[in-house]
């Protein structure tokens, strides 16, 4: 059980820990950042979430689902969604790679283009963020895997 201390905090730090995690991997492919960093700084927020709470908050709270009692860790549906997030992130990031050799360019190549946003201006937009989301989607999903089945023991 946790103290309304640690509930508390987490309820402050979480949303900034979160903005802070977007902000790094929509700038990660021009500074400093990206999909590694922006994944870690989610997954640390989840985890300050499941040690405030449990799992199982994350799971009736959160997502609204029901939790079945009588399955094991390994078949709960949130973790079978993070393994599914790790697919995909996997995916992405070898499609990402093999889609630069389609036109004749070097695996992992990218380009980029600009992009006019009414309250922004000019945007860069790179080809670079489709690897970034496969790497934040990686290291999510991996790393929240690891973390609910361990934490769970």
């Amino acid at each position: 059980m946790t103290t309304t201390i640690m509930r508390t905090t987490a309820r402050v730090v979480v949303p900034i820990v979160l903005v802070l995690a977007i902000s790094l991997f929509v700038q990660g492919h021009n500074l400093p950042g990206g999909g590694f960093i922006g994944g870690v700084l989610t997954v640390t927020a989840f985890t300050l979430v499941y040690v405030a709470y449990d799992l199982d908050y994350v799971e009736v709270g959160v997502l609204g689902r029901d939790v079945d009692d009588d399955v094991g860790m390994l078949d709960h549906r949130t973790v079978t969604t993070y393994r599914r997030m790790f697919t995909f992130g996997l995916l992405v990031v070898v499609a990402s790679g093999l889609a630069a050799i389609v036109p004749g360019a070097q695996f992992l190549a990218q380009t980029y283009t600009y992009v006019h946003l009414p309250l922004f201006g000019e945007v860069e937009l790179a080809s670079a963020i489709i690897f970034d989301l496969g790497v934040y989607c990686v290291v999510v999903g991996g790393l929240l895997t690891i973390f609910s089945v361990v934490g769970n023991e």
